[in-house]
């Protein structure tokens, strides 16, 4: 698996070159747009296995959608949840917000565009802001085997460049989908955008729903297997913004992607995979990343379909 995934890596490390890293963030705009990483974890064994750029830190944004949606959904249950967010791919980038006023309903098309998980950030229960991330931290921490932190460099740049996503709350808060304050709302998404990760976590994050909401290492059920199968359903569906129904025709297994250059896969009852390449494609995909997983899907027969 090390030859195969560093094969990978080298075969693909020069489409780093086509992207850009995303500099309408501007603590992100300063990543090496050459870093690239890969890393697998077999379920089967409980081995992890890393080629490049592994150990190094960046920002989960969109990655950290999946999981506030798990909570949400452990919080307040799929009817009150799907009541505000819809389950429908938009076709549209993920910062859109043409569809909040055109479509009636006026709510969200799914959790993984901006305007989903804002609705659904507001749905974390917690007393505080601290409170909410803390819980989180929490939720990660028997899967990873460490507490995660914020990224306060990389929070406050979101905080002060949002302004798309300020607008997407204020309408949501007109058109009754979020309740409670809108600026603490958003500061908890931005938070939880901007927890420190590795490629190494993120294949465990992945293994932990192939392993259908169990940890790999102790076996222990934290989350439901149906709570996780809708999960995996949004990352086939929505999980690659809107390169996502090219992403399943050409790989074939649920991912989620973060404009960090993350990319969280899964392979069902088998792997969890991370990659991290901040170079995006004009989608918000990491450009190598993506072409990695095609390599990694066809060579090891992964594609789910």
């Amino acid at each position: 698996m090390e030859k195969l995934l560093k094969e990978i890596l080298e075969n693909n490390k020069k489409y780093c070159d086509n992207g850009e890293v995303a500099h309408y963030i501007p603590a992100l705009a300063s990543q090496d747009k050459r870093s690239l990483g890969i890393s697998l974890v077999d379920l089967k064994s409980n081995k992890i296995f890393n080629q490049g750029d592994t150990d190094k830190f960046f920002t989960l944004q969109s990655i950290s959608k999946i999981f506030t949606l798990i909570l949400a959904l452990q919080d307040k249950g799929a009817e009150y949840v799907f009541s505000k967010v819809g389950m429908e791919p938009t076709g549209d980038p993920f910062n859109s917000i043409i569809k909040l006023e055109t479509i009636n309903p006026s709510k969200p098309l799914n959790p993984m565009i901006n305007a989903g998980a804002i609705a659904i950030s507001s749905m974390i229960k917690g007393e505080s802001n601290q409170h909410k991330i803390e819980r989180v931290i929490d939720f990660f921490e028997p899967i990873l085997g460490r507490r995660l932190s914020v990224n306060q460099k990389v929070f406050e740049s979101e905080r002060n460049t949002g302004h798309r996503n300020r607008a997407t709350a204020y309408f949501l808060k007109d058109v009754g989908i979020l309740s409670g304050e809108v600026e603490e709302i958003l500061d908890f998404y931005f938070m939880h955008c901007s927890l420190d990760v590795t490629c190494k976590d993120i294949a465990y994050l992945g293994g932990f729903l192939a392993n259908q909401g169990k940890t790999i290492n102790t076996e222990e059920q934290l989350v439901s297997q149906s709570i996780t199968q809708i999960a995996k359903s949004f990352m086939v569906t929505c999980g690659m913004y809107n390169s996502s129904g090219e992403f399943a025709i050409k790989v074939g297994i649920p991912a989620k992607s973060g404009v960090g250059g993350g990319v969280m896969a899964v392979s069902p009852n088998h792997y969890g995979i991370g990659i991290w390449g901040p170079a995006l494609d004009e989608k918000g995909n990491s450009i190598a990343g993506v072409k990695m997983l095609e390599d990694l899907s066809t060579k090891l027969d992964l594609s789910i379909f």
